[in-house]
């Protein structure tokens, strides 16, 4: 999978979210920034994004992915943001 294939079916799965997305091979990094995150608690904010890519990771063609979520708040004071 390519970091595009990635993105693409988080957009066509979770509505109203940016996503920057890095790596390659079946190991991804994945930000996710939007408002569905508001007042969710972490666990429930990475469940979405797993659940999100269940059947990739099911298959095989995602192994290792790291997840960071934001609201839009949160996501003008991170750290990660510097870049994008």
């Amino acid at each position: 999978m390519q970091p595009s294939d990635v993105k693409s079916r988080l957009e066509n799965r979770i509505d109203g979210c940016e996503f920057y997305i890095q790596g390659e091979g079946c190991n991804f990094q994945v930000i996710a920034v939007g408002d569905v995150f508001d007042g969710m608690s972490p666990v429930k904010r990475q469940q979405l994004i797993y659940g999100a890519l269940s059947d990739e990771i099911a298959s095989g063609a995602l192994h290792a992915i790291t997840i960071k979520t934001f609201t839009p708040a949160q996501w003008q004071k991170a750290p990660e943001n510097l870049g994008a």
